[in-house]
């Protein structure tokens, strides 16, 4: 402690919070086996020391000559603001990275951006290396006797018109689980005799249209087969007075008995049909008034309407109502299965309008399981109730947490389940090894991938009087559901307003992309957010936002299932080449986005993105990003370089890039070499990267010695935390001054430092729970081995005169977050652990002394007196604060 600290002090030594304990300390003898760290940190303070001393010393020789004396003193004012400029310049060498762009003072985004990649990361790191997509893109495979297809849902052109076979509605009859409202649905239909039903596509409900269909209208007389115990079975509701009618169905609906001798006409069978959606359902009604043979003489009529495709017409209510009274003459009835969103709102708020929730495929999954199981067991002639002990163990593989991971979607739409069975089944029959089931469980989120972006744009790709309507579709229209599903796998986990933000602006971006001769335009009122959620299987939760270091609440959007971001992503970029232009454009824009819930997820997805082709991924995105003005863009490509380094495959590019930046780059690759450095996964050891980020730190006089101090900080949440230490300590020894500087900021800057802004993974971290906690104090607390390296490194600066005021001041910080404003505990423990560590000496305890009573006459921020206190009391060993409430007692 300086003079002009010290003499106030003993002279306000009755004011002082610890003074009784102060005085008690001063009575022991100094200890013989002082540590040799803090020997070399007092070598050091004498090192800095002798240039005031000298000033003192040129001062009491020229006290009797004017001449000499003016020049000592001038020497001496010299000699302070030299002393005051090189605590200006360490004071600048403890501002965050990112400083400059977010002005003098103001508080960075460092924590924020953290945990933003924490939660990122979680959606890509839970086992999912999108290398592991190694059968993708199978379309169908045999399993024993089971024939599997993956591409079960088929494509539109093949469902626009004709009758539905009779072997179709048999299956459906045994594997069709009734969604939740299934006997309201029917009810209304028997009603009205026509049905607008909205769901999203794929959760079942053309199967519970063609179930609905079924049953108002009838089985066919040579239907034998039961309903499935989960279905309404064919004797209920209203199929035996619903039926065709007597002169246009078959002659005989009696039963099993009646088969092939009744009179029915020649393919009687068919009750149902398809209907094509292109005339819209007032050709329909019209077909069906005028006894069109288009329309045909069937029961039942499925007409599943796209609302998507330009010149689609909109039925209205009195379209509706027509189409009705038509079915009535007909005695006949239809269901129109419509998408959810704005666009089918009128329908389905109207009288015919109902929504169908999703097929529980829980209980699919074991209907389907069961049916295959039992038809396996006919067919080999086995008995004795093998399918049962089967279908438990299949059940029971369900449950497994390798098999929901490689799942990886919160739940399945029928197709999927079907599928899923089959390969439960196959692995059971021993058809199917543990490694093909689980590689082929991985394919379902890739396939639901491929899927939605298989022919997006294919018409604006053909000639343009190739459209049947003769209008083109407009291209944001066609656009932004991808675009909406891309912005999801990159921003999952943001709010909801930062995704369909992104999602916009994505959209522009392929637009130009694919019709550059056409301004895209979007109406600025037809967003339609519950059909977003639905089409891209997304969901919103509560949660909270940073905004401006503060949390608040917010609406945030994740996809249901933690395989879709990596399946998306690798759909996007391994299987269309022509959209990553516009996707890396996207990304830069993101780059420079100020929230950092968005800037940091599209860092950790453009990794995830160069592991697929790092080839492309360095040069359109890292490398120009890495080498930018701006320090967060800088991070971008940094966090990027990381992300891909995580993958065993791309960790030796990254560490080579990394290491010629380092050694050999320009001024900004060399800072975000030191960022990149900071992760830990940038070279092969702890040694290396300390070595790296000193090269860094010493270069051109230590001007990227900020950027290079924070990574060391880094490096101290990770588990190699006492190397980083010893390898401080000796740096604050080196002969070398600018190393002593790297050594003395990275020990001012980690006292600076909260664990949220470094931690790596919450998961397993013992720092996980102290997220606000000051780094030293939570690593005190959490690891108490490292409680003397970092008391020993503190005493150092503290006592280097070039250090000491901001290391006094980081100090400060450390015992303020004793306790909350609202007088709830906070670092204390941490603060217990260093404490006596750091202030073993009288020395030392004076200085603490001194601080608190600042702290206490704070203008501002006052400490109360009893805070000070209890931190005195937590500095002063136990024997010696017994023998002061001794004798106090």
């Amino acid at each position: 402690m300086s003079d002009d600290q010290d003499k106030p002090q003993k002279a306000d030594d009755a004011r002082a919070p610890g003074a009784a304990a102060a005085a008690g300390a001063g009575e022991k003898a100094r200890s013989t086996d002082r540590d040799k760290a803090r020997e070399r940190g007092r070598d050091q303070d004498r090192n800095d020391a002798p240039r005031a001393d000298d000033g003192k010393a040129d001062d009491g020789e020229g006290t009797g000559e004017g001449a000499g004396g003016d020049a000592a003193e001038q020497e001496r004012e010299e000699q302070e603001r030299e002393r005051e400029r090189a605590a200006g310049r360490f004071k600048e060498h403890t501002r965050d990275p990112l400083a400059e762009e977010q002005g003098e003072d103001a508080p960075t985004d460092l924590a924020a951006a953290a945990r933003a990649r924490r939660a990122t990361r979680m959606l890509f790191d839970a086992g999912r290396d999108l290398h592991s997509f190694d059968r993708s893109y199978f379309a169908s495979a045999h399993i024993g006797d089971i024939h599997l297809r993956m591409d079960a849902r088929r494509s539109g052109a093949a469902l626009r018109g004709g009758p539905v076979p009779e072997e179709e509605l048999r299956r459906l009859r045994r594997i069709h689980v009734e969604p939740e409202g299934y006997v309201r649905l029917r009810e209304a239909l028997t009603a009205r005799r026509l049905l607008v039903l909205g769901a999203a596509p794929g959760t079942g409900r053309t199967s519970t249209a063609l179930s609905l269909l079924d049953e108002v209208t009838g089985p066919a007389t040579s239907d034998t087969q039961p309903r499935s115990a989960t279905g309404p079975g064919a004797g209920t509701g209203p199929t035996t007075t619903t039926g065709a009618g007597a002169g246009t169905g078959p002659t005989a609906r009696t039963g099993a008995g009646a088969g092939p001798t009744t009179t029915a006409r020649p393919g009687a069978a068919a009750r149902i049909r398809r209907v094509d959606p292109a005339g819209g359902t007032r050709r329909l009604a019209e077909c069906l008034g005028d006894g069109d043979e288009e329309a045909g003489h069937f029961s039942g009529y499925l007409f599943e309407l796209s609302l998507t495709r330009p010149g689609t017409p909109v039925p209205d209510e009195m379209d509706l109502d027509e189409l009705a009274a038509a079915l009535a003459r007909r005695d006949a009835f239809a269901v129109v299965v419509v998408p959810v969103g704005s666009a089918a709102d009128p329908m389905l708020d109207g009288r015919y309008g109902a929504l169908c929730p999703p097929a529980p495929t829980g209980e699919l999954l074991v209907t389907r399981l069961r049916e295959l199981l039992e038809e396996q067991e006919t067919a080999t002639g086995s008995d004795g109730g093998r399918a049962a002990d089967l279908l438990a163990e299949a059940e029971a593989l369900w449950t497994r947490p390798e098999v929901r991971n490689a799942v990886g979607l919160d739940d399945l739409r029928p197709a999927e389940a079907e599928v899923l069975a089959s390969l439960l089944a196959g692995h059971v029959l021993g058809d199917l090894t543990r490694e093909q089931l689980l590689s082929d469980c991985r394919s379902l989120a890739a396939r639901q991938a491929q899927e939605w972006f298989a022919g997006v744009d294919r018409a604006l790709a053909a000639p343009a009087g190739d459209e049947p309507d003769g209008e083109r579709p407009g291209a944001a229209s066609l656009f932004h559901p991808v675009a909406f599903r891309i912005a999801l796998a990159v921003l999952g986990g943001a709010s909801h307003s930062a995704v369909a933000a992104a999602a916009h602006l994505l959209t522009w971006e392929l637009s130009v992309q694919s019709d550059p001769d056409r301004t895209p335009a979007r109406p600025l009122f037809c967003d339609d957010p519950r059909s977003d959620l639905a089409l891209s299987r997304a969901e919103l939760k509560d949660g909270r936002v940073e905004v401006a270091g503060a949390e608040v609440a917010s609406r945030l959007l994740w996809y249901r299932g933690p395989a879709l971001p990596a399946a998306v992503l690798s759909e996007l970029w391994d299987r269309h080449f022509a959209v990553r232009a516009p996707v890396v454009r996207w990304l830069r824009l993101l780059a420079d986005d100020p929230r950092s819930q968005v800037w940091m997820r599209a860092a950790v997805a453009a990794g995830e993105l160069c592991v697929r082709d790092f080839d492309h991924g360095y040069a359109e995105l890292i490398r120009p990003l890495a080498d930018a003005a701006t320090p967060r863009r800088r991070v971008f490509a940094a966090t990027a370089l990381d992300q891909a380094a995580g993958h065993g495959s791309h960790r030796r590019i990254v560490r080579k890039v990394v290491g010629d930046w380092s050694r050999y780059g320009t001024e900004p690759l060399r800072w975000t070499a030191a960022m990149a450095l900071g992760y830990g996964n940038s070279a092969a050891t702890t040694g290396d990267t300390l070595d790296a980020l000193a090269r860094i730190a010493v270069r051109d006089e230590g001007e990227q010695l900020a950027v290079a101090s924070f990574n060391v900080v880094r490096l101290l949440a990770l588990p190699d935390a006492p190397a980083v230490l010893r390898r401080v300590a000796e740096w604050t020894h080196h002969k070398r001054e600018i190393h002593q500087d790297l050594g003395l900021v990275t020990t001012v800057r980690l006292a600076l430092t909260t664990v949220d802004e470094v931690l790596v993974d919450d998961a397993g971290s013992p720092l996980g729970d102290r997220g606000d906690w000051p780094l030293p104090l939570a690593l005190a607390a959490a690891r108490p081995e490292l409680v003397r390296p970092m008391a020993d490194l503190l005493w150092t600066a503290l006592n280097t005169p070039r250090s000491k005021e901001v290391a006094t001041d980081a100090l400060e910080t450390l015992l303020r977050s004793a306790v909350r404003g609202d007088g709830e505990e906070w670092a204390r423990p941490g603060l217990a652990a260093l404490l006596p560590a750091l202030t073993t000496e009288e020395h030392d305890r004076r200085r603490l002394d001194w601080l608190l009573r600042r702290m206490m006459n704070d203008p501002e921020d006052p400490l109360p007196d009893a805070q000070a206190r209890s931190l005195w009391w937590l500095a002063v060993a136990s024997r010696d604060r017994t023998r002061e409430e001794a004798r106090h007692g």
